[in-house]
């Protein structure tokens, strides 16, 4: 899993082949913390996509950018663009059908 950060938000996300999803997350959040070994597991078995975390405490500047109003939020980027949003916990098995388009 992958640390993104605001300063190389947009490069990393840019260079990829693969789509990407970004969990923007906190460390006080409850639900963040139910749904981040899912999405760790997810990372495991969905090789085709990348996948990535942004804590919005540390990164402010691009949770702005992508106007974040409630975490945990997914979001899959393809070509370095904001494809699809996925607001609030959500169980793996819902989670891995949403992204099976993408790969």
């Amino acid at each position: 899993m992958i640390e993104l950060r605001d300063i190389n938000f947009k490069t990393e996300i840019a260079n990829f082949d693969k789509p990407v999803v970004v969990d923007f997350w906190a460390p006080w959040c409850g639900p963040c913390k139910m749904v981040a070994p899912i999405v760790e597991e997810l990372s495991n078995e969905m090789g085709e996509i990348i996948f990535a975390k942004v804590n919005v405490d540390d990164n402010p500047l691009i949770a702005q950018e992508f106007r974040i109003a409630s975490i945990p939020t997914l979001m899959v980027f393809k070509n370095g663009n904001p494809v699809e949003t996925m607001v609030g916990f959500k169980p793996k098995e819902q989670l891995k059908a949403s992204l099976q388009k993408y790969v």
